[in-house]
């Protein structure tokens, strides 16, 4: 019987937990026992095992190849020389790599996901490798459940656990009742690893880690393991076609040479000699150590490698998707309207939307805290009963609220978000919201005309709009449910402004410049975005549309992703669908987001970019994190990326060049002189030199 179906006494003693929390004492003396809590990196190899592991190189493969043959013919020198060459390529190559492994590492670690537990009996952050069974965690929306455990305490909350069990929506978490049966989605009361927090608070009692946890134990399976990058396989394909090369050079010379009657084992060795010649043996070195220097370079400029590969990605990209706050506008949301039905200024519709961010449980967004920067509002008299959190799907939020009048108590349910989401829920309007619950009207169709409307026109003045409705509820109700959502009275709507950021443009332009088209992927309104877009002198051809995207077949969107530069009011898998169709088109595409609705485009994307105030789950997906929140200095990172590649590609000509150039010299000499033009042995010993 899995562990969340006992009682949580039993889990606090099989764990060893504590109310106070651990002592540092006793966890590190778990961590010896448990390990890191960690499955996602194998641990390193030995350095041996690092070290051997070169010898697979088909490059290298070739020199030993060259040099057994050398020694097995009784040229000692030779195979000596190609034994140097060998060794000074291998250490050379493993010495770099380990330090560019630190580097990297010590890059990772600025930006590596964090905890809050309670160690000793106070609170304190620590590495979520860190972590181990009997530790309680506090949990707060937006993070990455950090280990599996049972919940302690909760208060409205609710994860998405779609990588375990598939469930395409939040699902509420609480200490009680036991689970009667062993199914992960019935595990009410269980949190597992890898699900991330929507909304509400927690604490947590850590059962597993590691490996010993649920998605641990099918981590092969269920986590997409990155396909080989275009730079990857592009050196790869080198280093078959030197392989493909030199094995057609040395047939090619040993026929001439038997043809013109010159000794069999003496013109093999020449032509050994030759594809020793043509072998770059220190081109892995070299691409190691750019790659580190690269990321060297880019930590200077606010930007923190999580993936040394992704170097050379971001210098590839020619195609750029983002969304538009805090990336093409100053991501200083101020709420500058709140308005009725009318389009006439209502306190009443900013008190309802007050109190819904007021009360909400979620991770609050900049608009949620413009709201609530009025501190001139209060709670006082309303008393939250429950809560319908925030989906991508639904994009609404809901709170139930107990409000205690004069004579009576009423129960509301007060909900904001999306116009368009919200609007088909309701079937009234509040004509004058001050006089409220009095004065409702019929939405007819001539109203509904008249609001859309007026919508239009603050969008296309730049504003963010977000609707906001009521509906009075029984008392006796408790729960509120996604069918609640329904025959709303609307009250009116916000309206935010996010100033375009000047600096946008001046990087947009320099992106162009590098060839980097900028699209706009957006889940926002099609009005407010084009407005940021023409303030920025942005050039933008072709809008799709969320619910265009979702009638689209995959071939069909792939065409039309071509002629698109704005994708509006899109869900995180439309946000996905868009990035696989742009890659199977054979672009190298950057997708920059820092959201928990991002999560699945970082991970698609050939480079992923996030920022270091985003989400854990945001964070985690990416491969590049941005410490400044702008497009300025991606641009810098592109030229970096496409610097670092200019010097590979410079030893790979130089090298190439220098060394076909003479050994296909000297083949075409063989042909016509009655003896070797250079022995096997100075041919070695030029390319050891050259080397060195």
């Amino acid at each position: 019987m899995p562990w969340w179906r006992y009682p949580l006494a039993d889990n606090m003693a099989s764990t060893g937990g504590r109310a106070e929390g651990l002592s540092e004492s006793q966890a590190r003396e778990r961590i010896a026992v448990y390990g890191k809590n960690s499955f996602r990196d194998a641990p390193p190899p030995h350095l041996l095992q690092q070290f051997f592991r070169r010898f697979r190189n088909p490059l290298v493969l070739l020199l030993l190849f060259a040099g057994l043959i050398s020694a097995a013919t009784g040229e000692a020198t030779s195979a000596a020389i190609i034994a140097v060459m060998v060794i000074l390529s291998v250490s050379l190559d493993f010495i770099q790599e380990h330090r560019a492994e630190q580097t990297a590492q010590q890059l990772k670690q600025s930006v590596a996901l964090r905890a809050v537990v309670m160690r000793d009996g106070t609170l304190r952050e620590i590495g979520a490798q860190d972590i181990v069974p009997g530790d309680i965690v506090a949990l707060r929306p937006g993070q990455l459940i950090p280990a599996d455990g049972r919940v302690l305490v909760a208060r409205d909350f609710f994860v998405k656990q779609a990588a375990l069990t598939g469930e395409p929506y939040p699902v509420e978490k609480s200490a009680e009742p036991l689970p009667a049966s062993d199914a992960l989605h019935q595990a009410t009361n269980a949190l597992f690893m890898g699900s991330s927090v929507v909304s509400g608070e927690a604490t947590m009692l850590v059962c597993a880690t590691g490996t010993h946890t649920q998605i641990g134990h099918v981590a092969q399976a269920i986590i997409a393991r990155r396909g080989e990058t275009a730079f990857e396989r592009g050196i790869r394909q080198f280093g078959i076609l030197i392989v493909r090369v030199t094995s057609v050079l040395v047939l090619f010379v040993v026929l001439v040479n038997l043809l013109a009657h010159k000794p069999l084992l003496e013109s093999f060795l020449f032509a050994l000699a030759l594809a020793v010649g043509l072998t770059p043996e220190l081109l892995p070195m070299i691409v190691t150590v750019t790659l580190t220097r690269g990321a060297l370079r880019l930590s200077k400029q606010h930007v923190i490698v999580k993936r040394l590969s992704a170097i050379q990605d971001l210098g590839a990209i020619d195609v750029l998707c983002t969304d538009k706050t805090g990336t093409l506008t100053e991501g200083n949301i101020r709420l500058e309207r709140h308005l009725d039905v009318h389009g006439k200024d209502s306190e009443a519709v900013l008190r309802y939307a007050w109190l819904n961010c007021f009360f909400e449980s979620g991770m609050r967004t900049p608009m949620e805290d413009a709201v609530l920067a009025h501190e001139s509002l209060n709670a006082v008299g309303w008393q939250k009963v429950d809560e319908v959190p925030f989906d991508f799907e639904r994009r609404r939020l809901s709170v139930l609220l107990a409000h205690q009048e004069q004579d009576r108590q009423r129960r509301w349910l007060i909900l904001k978000g999306a116009p368009a989401d919200v609007l088909v829920h309701c079937t009234t309007v509040c004509d004058a919201p001050e006089a409220h619950p009095a004065g409702m009207i019929a939405l007819d169709a001539p109203m509904l005309a008249a609001i859309r409307t007026r919508l239009d026109s603050l969008e296309q003045a730049g504003f963010r709009t977000l609707a906001v409705a009521v509906k009075e509820m029984p008392l006796d109700r408790d729960h509120a449910r996604l069918e609640d959502e329904d025959a709303l009275t609307l009250m009116g709507f916000l309206g935010f402004l996010d100033p375009p950021k000047t600096s946008a443009a001046d990087a947009i332009r320099t992106l162009s410049h590098y060839a980097v088209k900028v699209k706009v992927v957006t889940g926002d309104s099609e009005l407010v975005t084009q407005y940021i877009c023409h303030a920025l002198a942005m050039p933008v051809s072709g809008l799709l549309m969320g619910d265009e995207i979702a009638r689209l077949d995959d071939a069909t969107l792939r065409g039309r992703v071509e002629s698109t530069d704005l994708f509006c009011r899109v869900n995180p898998m439309q946000k996905n669908r868009v990035i696989l169709a742009l890659k199977a088109n054979g672009h190298v595409v950057g997708y920059l987001g820092d959201g928990i609705n991002d999560a699945p485009a970082l991970h698609n994307a050939d480079v992923g970019i996030s920022v270091d105030t985003a989400v854990d789950v945001a964070k985690e997906a990416a491969d590049l994190i941005l410490l400044q929140h702008d497009l300025g200095v991606l641009a810098n990172g592109v030229l970096e990326g496409r610097r670092t590649f200019a010097n590979v590609r410079k030893y790979i000509m130089m090298g190439a060049s220098s060394n076909f150039g003479n050994m296909f010299s000297m083949a075409g000499a063989a042909l016509f002189l009655p003896f070797l033009p250079m022995l096997p042995i100075q041919i070695l010993l030029n390319n050891l030199l050259y080397d060195v």
